[in-house]
């Protein structure tokens, strides 16, 4: 059965996974799978030009999101090389998903950047993708970054460069996203919050000469589904609030958990509240993670996405 089609991704948060994870995902028919990084985090975490340039050699069709790389902990004409290598390396199928981070400031301090600087570099880095994503001899001088008369070579291979998905709910972030981005893709909000911020954000493209169908919703969203919808949310709350090192137990509306068809009618929710996309990143143990993808696979995925 195919319903009304949303793009499902599938999120990797184990750096040894992505490449088999890539691979099953592509079989079992999601859209793209993503992966994030830190550079130093409270556990393990890939970098996501690695991991997804490695994922690229393993598949054929499926797309690839960094999501999200800390676009601030980069020198900016360093990112644009590293996403447009990619793109290469996967024949066209990188998606890059920047935010400024913040979450973990000690590897701000690892890189010498000041956590206080990550929104203004951020900024930047972004107009910098952008004018070297065309391909073109680039003049432009910022406050991080000199670039007197480069060109990415060999440039991306999609026109315009990798698609830039936009992390972050706040105000600045959907200001960025109506400026630069393709895609908005806040996390951990309601699908009111969503609207509220699709609302914003298409208003404000004309702010920066765009049109509001330049840029399309999407939603990082931590997904835990059992046919016990109790024993689901559970141990979503438990999981997530793990991972953040932080008390989840009044956040449970966040995230999509509960029975199949609960979670399904959740992401209905996300979408007619403006998301085209939806990545998932399973929330739970990990001896429990391969029969949920299944159960993902073949209870949730065939109502938004035709089969493989």
């Amino acid at each position: 059965m195919t319903g009304d089609l949303l793009r499902l991704g599938l999120g990797v948060t184990a750096a040894p996974d992505v490449v088999q994870a890539a691979r099953r995902a592509e079989d079992l028919g999601f859209g793209y799978v993503s992966c994030g990084e830190h550079l130093f985090f409270h556990g393990a975490v890939p970098n996501a030009f690695v991991a997804l340039a490695a994922a690229a050699a393993v598949t054929d069709r499926i797309e690839l999101l960094s999501s999200i790389t800390i676009l601030p902990l980069y020198p900016a004409a360093m990112a644009a090389k590293l996403a447009a290598m990619v793109d290469v390396v996967s024949a066209g199928r990188f998606n890059l998903g920047v935010g400024a981070g913040g979450e973990f400031a000690r590897e701000f301090d690892a890189v010498g950047v000041p956590v206080a600087q990550r929104g203004a570099r951020t900024d930047e880095g972004l107009e910098v993708l952008r004018l070297l994503f065309t391909g073109e001899e680039v003049h432009f001088q910022g406050t991080w970054s000199s670039l007197d008369a480069l060109a990415l070579n060999p440039p991306p291979c999609r026109r315009g460069g990798p698609p830039l998905w936009i992390a972050g709910r706040g105000d600045v972030a959907t200001r960025r996203a109506a400026r630069w981005g393709d895609v908005w893709m806040p996390h951990l909000c309601t699908p009111g919050q969503l609207a509220r911020g699709m609302s914003l954000v298409r208003e404000r493209t004309e702010e920066f000469g765009r049109r509001p169908d330049d840029v399309t919703g999407a939603v990082f969203a931590f997904v835990t589904t059992y046919p016990d919808g109790d024993a689901a949310r559970r141990t979503a709350i438990d999981w997530v609030g793990n991972n953040y090192k932080q008390d989840f137990s009044e956040l449970g509306h966040l995230l999509v958990a509960g029975t199949p068809t609960e979670c399904a009618d959740r992401l209905r929710e996300y979408q007619a509240a403006g998301a085209a996309s939806v990545q998932l990143t399973i929330a739970a143990p990990q001896e429990d993670a391969d029969v949920m993808l299944d159960r993902i696979a073949h209870e949730i995925l065939p109502q938004f996405a035709p089969s493989p």
